[in-house]
């Protein structure tokens, strides 16, 4: 029995405290957990709620955005927090808030699970006054006391409905096509989805590698400027993210070309069509590596950054050496699967970024038990330390970020 199956997960995000600064938009792909966070954890401040999901209410606000001035009015106070789901249904509404936000006190929490409609509306999106975050799915924290396993993560993913369910591969199944493909083809996105559908697998099968839109063109049939598009919408549905390459060496030449990763380890072996992967297997060191890539992407867009400067980057040498994350001129991160980290063969890459005397630190994430450091001061980490250190600050501080 699945003991996590009608649970709530507390999330690490503080938006209470954050909403006490300024109003946001919280932004994140579909089933990220947002309204249950909401209805979870800021039940208490919420004056009223409004779920555009609901289509009679998305209809009526569509024929009169007007309306939801009119309801606000009719809450008989000037403060308090306001939260409307899914916004970039009715997207009109945004003018409608800026109003309200200047002539009263109330907060404004707005959610979303893409950005493109915003984006293309051409309406207000409030003049700076409110901030933005991204919402993920599940981080370390939050599960690391909860029968907490790889094997789990790379099976459900990390998805609250995934992750807590005893069927996980048939929800994930169903999220790969009634959320993704649906979602595209109601918003008119792609005219040809099944070559839409094929781009998602090639999209999945070379998640973490370096983009090559002729190649990925060719796979699938359409043209290089079709697959740049694509690739747009997945960033727009927040599915998936770029990590540009480092570029700032000097003895060594490096590539300038951007890698893509799918954004949840059980979303990608879904699009995969794939089972979990076994330990020792090629597909256990992808997942391993995006399982730690979104943790330190959620980690740097949950203390302050955005998407388009999080200063995480990749770096690989034309000759072939390659660090998998450099995070500014901090800190070289490499991830390895293997429970004994060979120093001659696997710290070639981080010794190799090393000469060029730009980063202060130098971590090897892995699955050995204790943390050690070598003679030349490259810090082997076993993940889940790494991971501690990484969510208390001590890997990148905070200040860092903002």
């Amino acid at each position: 029995m699945n003991m996590y199956k009608s649970g709530y997960i507390n999330r690490v995000l503080d938006i209470a405290e954050l909403l006490k600064i300024q109003s946001l938009f919280l932004f994140g792909a579909r089933q990220t957990g947002k309204t249950s966070y909401i209805l979870n954890q800021l039940e208490d401040d919420i004056v009223m709620h409004v779920d555009l999901l609901d289509t009679s209410r998305q209809s009526s606000y569509i024929r009169n955005p007007g309306l939801l001035a009119s309801e606000i009015r009719a809450l008989d106070r000037n403060e308090g927090l306001i939260v409307i789901d899914e916004i970039q249904l009715v997207p009109v509404l945004l003018n409608e808030v800026h109003r309200i936000m200047e002539s009263s006190s109330f907060s404004f929490l707005l959610t979303g699970s893409g950005v493109r409609r915003l984006m293309h509306a051409g309406v207000d999106l409030l003049g700076g006054r409110a901030g933005q975050i991204i919402f993920h799915p599940l981080v370390w924290p939050e599960i690391k006391d909860k029968d907490y396993s790889l094997e789990h993560i790379f099976s459900s993913g990390l998805l609250p409905r995934m992750y807590l369910s005893g069927n996980s591969g048939r929800l994930l199944s169903s999220y790969c096509g009634s959320f993704l493909i649906n979602q595209v083809q109601s918003e008119g996105l792609v005219r040809n989805m099944p070559a839409f559908s094929d781009f998602l697998t090639v999209a999945a099968l070379s998640s973490g590698q370096q983009l090559n839109f002729a190649n990925i063109a060719s796979d699938t049939g359409m043209s290089v400027n079709s697959i740049k598009a694509w690739y747009g919408i997945l960033s727009d549905m927040l599915v998936g993210y770029e990590i540009p390459a480092f570029t700032s060496s000097i003895k060594r030449k490096a590539a300038a070309i951007s890698k893509y990763y799918i954004f949840d380890v059980g979303v990608l072996r879904s699009l995969m069509s794939i089972s979990p992967p076994e330990e020792n297997s090629g597909q256990f060191g992808n997942f391993f590596e995006h399982y730690i890539c979104h943790e330190l992407v959620s980690y740097i867009d949950y203390h302050g950054a955005m998407p388009h400067d999080r200063g995480l980057c990749y770096w690989r040498s034309r000759s072939g050496y390659e660090v998998d994350f450099v995070f500014r001129n901090q800190v070289a991160i490499e991830v390895k699967t293997t429970r004994s980290v060979d120093e001659r063969k696997d710290l070639k890459g981080l010794r190799a970024l090393m000469e060029e005397g730009i980063f202060e630190k130098f971590i090897i994430v892995s699955r050995e038990e204790r943390k050690r450091r070598t003679e030349d001061g490259i810090w082997i980490y076993p993940f889940k330390d790494f991971l501690d250190e990484l969510w208390s600050g001590k890997i990148i501080p905070e200040q860092m970020i903002s």
